[in-house]
């Protein structure tokens, strides 16, 4: 079988690791895979970029500008929406003619457009979407959030400047129902549950197949060693305690590190002995500026896109901190599992689903720092963390491995998962 993979990056953001790393599940079992992509960044095989690569800056520039001047020429949610308005029609590629399964991940920011969908449906060809967030199931916004106008039509948007109840939410959302009830043989996939569940109560979805399969990861590359050696290469203290907070951009309010620094001046002044012992590893863009203000010691490490490195700073810590307000099925969870570290976080979107309370780590109400702070402290304190840092590990192993993920897949692809 010939899958083509379509996803806008091989290497930024969330859903580009996940596509990249279903490829390798697929092509480790049998399957012919290749990830077609707009910003191609690695030299991973089975990868290829799209041709004309200027042609494809000037139309995400002009996505942008469009998006820029309908929002009433402010930059406020410049890249929290998306209209698909400009793209390129893959339907014309010889990968995509020798392909029997299409398969989408995240195609926004001038991947694909409305119409470049529309001839993708229209092929004839098996087609499977894998939502990474909300966008393929609302108007134009990547989160809903406490939004619920998506379950009708949209209009109204929060996130314009000038709402109204035919905005471009309600336009672009019913250009999306006309196409996709146009479809004869698509497929929706939630990484989530969580996801999984309010794809179902999308009018967009409607008459096809939405079903629930995590993200794949390497259970045998991420995997538990001893920390004091991975504390050793990157520089990090040998005694106390390490937190680590992950995020793509590591000031982004939507991934709360103003909750885990709230947290930590909560445990400086309940638990004085924890506090002298702990300290906070940031990773992502900005991690300079979000080290700030925290009543502890930080280690800010920058953005890491080197796979090994990353792993070593799962290794190196003792929990992984997520207290984001908003998240699909968060790959930087499943990879410190899988390194035998609990996880302490908020009780939002698909962390429930990852993170079993008391078993392998920690959920706490969303946006309270106080629970966060109790919660991290009662980790780090427990004399069952041996307990949980297995159970972390079995958790990955168990619900995750690129095998069992890759069955899955092939499974909605030949129709049979039924």
């Amino acid at each position: 079988m010939k899958i083509l993979l379509v996803n806008t990056s091989d290497h930024k953001g969330g859903a580009a690791i996940a596509a990249m790393r279903l490829l390798e599940a697929l092509r480790k079992n049998g399957q012919e895979a290749t990830l077609l992509c707009r910003d191609k960044g690695t030299g991973e095989e089975g990868v290829v970029g799209l041709p004309e690569s200027r042609r494809q800056q000037l139309r995400f520039i002009a996505e942008r500008a469009e998006i820029f001047a309908a929002n009433g020429f402010s930059r406020k949610n410049l890249f929290a929406i998306d209209t698909a308005a400009h793209g390129t029609d893959i339907t014309r590629l010889p990968l995509f003619k020798e392909a029997d399964v299409i398969h989408l991940h995240w195609i926004n920011q001038a991947m694909l457009s409305l119409s470049d969908l529309k001839k993708i449906f229209n092929s004839g060809k098996k087609v499977v979407w894998t939502l990474h967030d909300m966008w393929p199931v609302t108007g134009i916004c990547h989160h809903a959030q406490t939004c619920d106008r998506w379950l009708a039509d949209c209009g109204n948007c929060r996130l314009l400047k000038r709402p109204a109840s035919r905005d471009i939410s309600y336009r672009i959302f019913h250009k999306k129902q006309k196409i996709y009830a146009a479809a004869r043989n698509l497929a929706f996939v939630g990484c989530s549950r969580w996801l999984t569940d309010l794809a179902r109560r999308s009018p967009l979805t409607a008459g096809h197949e939405v079903c629930n399969i995590p993200n794949p990861i390497d259970t045998d590359f991420y995997a538990p060693q001893p920390a004091a050696a991975a504390r050793e290469a990157l520089g990090l203290p040998a005694e106390g305690k390490l937190l680590l907070f992950v995020a793509f951009k590591a000031t982004d309010p939507g991934k709360g590190i103003a909750f885990l620094r709230e947290a930590v001046d909560i445990i400086a002044k309940e638990n004085k002995e924890l506090a002298a012992t702990l300290g906070v590893v940031i990773v992502g863009k900005e991690a300079e500026r979000a080290a700030e203000g925290f009543a502890c010691r930080t280690y800010p490490l920058g953005y890491v896109t080197d796979k090994e490195k990353m792993r070593t700073i799962y290794q190196a810590i003792d929990v992984l901190t997520m207290p984001t307000l908003m998240d699909n099925l968060p790959n930087t969870i499943v990879e410190a599992q899988a390194c035998g570290k609990p996880c302490v976080g908020f009780n939002v979107g698909g962390l429930p689903e990852m993170i079993a309370n008391g078993l392998n780590g920690m959920l706490v109400p969303t946006g309270n720092a106080q629970e966060l702070a109790q919660g991290i402290a009662s980790v780090l304190s427990t004399k069952s963390y041996d307990a949980l840092s297995r159970n972390a590990r079995a958790a990955a192993v168990s619900n995750y491995s690129q095998k069992a993920v890759a069955e899955k897949y092939i499974a909605v692809y030949n129709g049979t998962d039924k």
